[in-house]
């Protein structure tokens, strides 16, 4: 147990320095040594954040021993805290789930179930989906991924839960991906509870969003009038540009 503790501290010493693959490295190290059962126990005992630096540096080029043995727990307990990273496309977080949800040999309902089980599993599950808003609202209310389909009008969360216990339009087989739509369409009728809680904070983000812009907009309108009541012809000076960007920074 005092190599996993010293195993554990370098592993943590070269997180905090950056060097993810280094600490990938040592992990694969002991696997090879020990086997995968040490590897598991050691997993454990690293915090969620050390788990999830390495897990998000998916790349498909290779495999990662720590992706493929991570267990559902272990997996959720990390993805919740993925937002701390504030990836605005979420390009990270779609890698890593697609690459330990779908590994082979895997069940996907277990780490969804996981996921569910814990407070900011919906909002990471959102997060994961947030660039196919529309599809999935789609998909919610038609059980098809068409936005041909879509009226417009969302189902409430009484009919959501309905809804994902209907009988799909679609079957797994044809979504079978490995990707966003077979998460979707597993959440929707294996994980009901986690497909509408999931639905109901992408829509709230997507409120925030709009709200966001338009407070946005309204301010630009502010300031042009500003501009022009305080500048010659209404428009700023270099001066004030300048201002403008260092402000920004």
């Amino acid at each position: 147990m005092s190599n996993h503790l010293a195993l554990i501290e370098k592993t943590q010493s070269l997180i905090a320095a950056g060097d993810i693959a280094g600490a990938e490295s040592a992990l694969t190290e002991l696997a090879d040594a020990e086997g995968d059962r040490a590897l598991m126990v050691v997993l454990d005992e690293l915090a969620p954040k050390d788990v999830l630096a390495i897990m998000r540096e998916y790349d498909p080029s290779r495999e990662s021993v720590v992706n493929l043995l991570v267990t559902p727990e272990q997996f959720a307990r990390a993805i919740v805290i993925e937002k701390r990273y504030k990836d605005l496309t979420h390009t990270h977080l779609r890698g890593m789930v697609n690459s330990i949800v779908f590994r082979e040999d895997a069940d996907p309902v277990a780490f969804l179930t996981a996921v569910g089980d814990l407070e900011g599993g919906s909002e990471a599950m959102a997060n994961y989906f947030a660039e196919k808003w529309a599809r999935i609202e789609a998909f919610a209310r038609t059980g098809t991924f068409d936005t041909v389909e879509e009226d417009g009008e969302m189902l409430s969360e009484q009919a959501l839960l309905g809804s994902a216990y209907a009988s799909p339009r679609v079957e797994r087989e044809e979504v079978a991906d490995q990707d966003w739509m077979e998460l979707a369409w597993l959440m929707r009728y294996e994980c009901p509870d986690l497909f509408t809680e999931m639905l109901l904070v992408l829509r709230a983000q997507a409120r925030a969003h709009h709200l966001g812009t338009e407070d946005e907009e309204e301010a630009g309108d502010e300031d042009a009038r500003v501009e022009t009541k305080d500048t010659d012809r209404g428009r700023s000076t270099p001066a004030a540009r300048e201002d403008d960007e260092e402000s920004a920074i």
